[in-house]
């Protein structure tokens, strides 16, 4: 079966074509199975090879383009994690959940896709990311989170079918309503219906399978892969999405896609797991395309940061007393305050606070905690900013 790429690249009868400019080509040793060596006379200027596995040919499409690639509506170009050399191509469409590969022409890693998830995490700092994230999700599987019906997960965020966790996602849906209605229209002007979103900390995927089915083009990213809270879980929204999103396991300070390929990014509820706002915000800038938007939905925010502090020590001492656990492997920022995010606008990015409606009890609950001289509550906003072209 023959499939042809927009960027002139093809699969025919099996076969990838790869062009790659400017690779040196290796040793036997080092090339994935099936790797053509093209004459010597070529070497210098592109390589042509093919690559399978198992017999099956990958659904990757590894391009590598002269100088900076020019961004396709069908493929992803990614980076490598380890490197941030130029690793390929993926199609957009990533639908498939066997085990394949791709490998960095610059410095030979592999880049392993094993039960629908690209696993692109850097080896640098991967020690503390890992036991971040065993905490996170020992915890998360305590509380039970997830489930084992995909009917839980295709009712998000509207409904917790489990009862166990209601309250938050009412949040979380009316955030999403307000989103649905009162911005995504607005982007979707601005930028052209099938806008590209890259979805930063996506959990399950449920933001990303809303987005597909209002006809964006979102990619899930996110350092968990488990199958009942995190990117493989994702899995249970295929069957009702006419085109499947890729699923990428990384990390928000070290994104692993080439430069320019998105419109939006968005924080879904997982903004203020980065450790230092800062960065993490400029390695998204690098994503957008000139112009882009950058939503932050559902990080806690309070008037004082003393507050938010408060709330960081009373959260570690609970995990600790009831999970054995203190869950501070990363030193999160975990709260927003006005004045860090108008200090954030040196990143280049202009920005507009809304507030959805969530109740009358949420919205007292800052007056009755003050009565009763409680900590300030955290409250939620959806920041939306542009980037200064």
């Amino acid at each position: 079966m023959a499939r042809h790429w927009s960027n002139g690249s093809s699969i025919l009868a099996g076969t990838l074509f790869l062009q790659i400019s400017g690779a040196d080509c290796g040793s036997d040793s080092n090339r994935p199975l099936g790797w053509q060596v093209p004459p010597p006379s070529q070497c210098r200027r592109s390589h042509t090879f093919s690559f399978c596995e198992g017999g099956a040919m990958t659904t990757a499409v590894a391009a590598i383009a002269v100088g900076h690639p020019q961004i396709q509506g069908d493929m992803l170009w990614l980076r490598c994690p380890d490197c941030a050399g130029n690793a390929g191509s993926i199609s957009h469409h990533d639908d498939d959940e066997s085990f394949t590969w791709i490998r960095c022409v610059c410095c030979g890693v592999e880049i392993h896709k094993k039960r629908g998830v690209w696993r692109m995490l850097a080896a640098s700092g991967r020690k503390n990311i890992e036991s971040f994230v065993r905490d996170y999700e020992e915890i998360r599987r305590r509380e039970g989170r997830g489930s084992a019906h995909p009917a839980f997960y295709l009712a998000l965020p509207f409904a917790d079918l489990t009862g166990r966790f209601s309250g938050q996602w009412l949040i979380r849906g009316r955030s999403y309503r307000f989103l649905e209605r009162s911005i995504l229209p607005r982007l979707q002007v601005r930028y052209g219906q099938g806008l590209r979103v890259l979805d930063i900390g996506a959990g399950n995927g449920w933001l990303s399978y809303r987005l597909a089915l209002a006809g964006c083009r979102p990619v899930a990213v996110d350092l968990c892969s488990n199958a009942f809270d995190g990117l493989e879980a994702a899995r249970h929204y295929a069957p009702v999405l006419a085109e499947f999103f890729p699923r990428i396991e990384a990390n928000m300070d070290q994104l692993p896609f080439e430069d320019a390929q998105f419109h939006v990014a968005i924080f879904n509820a997982s903004f203020h797991y980065s450790t230092d706002y800062d960065r993490t915000l400029r390695e998204v800038i690098r994503c957008l395309r000139p112009g882009g938007t950058v939503l932050i939905i559902d990080s806690p925010t309070y008037r004082l940061a003393a507050s938010g502090e408060r709330m960081r020590a009373e959260r570690h001492e609970q995990f600790q007393a009831h999970f054995g656990m203190r869950s501070d492997a990363l030193a999160t920022q975990d709260f927003l305050t006005p004045d860090m995010l108008n200090g954030l606008s040196a990143t280049g990015i202009d920005w507009t606070t809304h507030r959805a409606w969530y109740g009358i009890r949420w919205w007292l609950r800052p007056w009755i905690a003050k009565m009763k001289r409680r900590r300030e509550p955290s409250q939620f906003y959806l920041y939306e900013g542009q980037v200064r072209a």
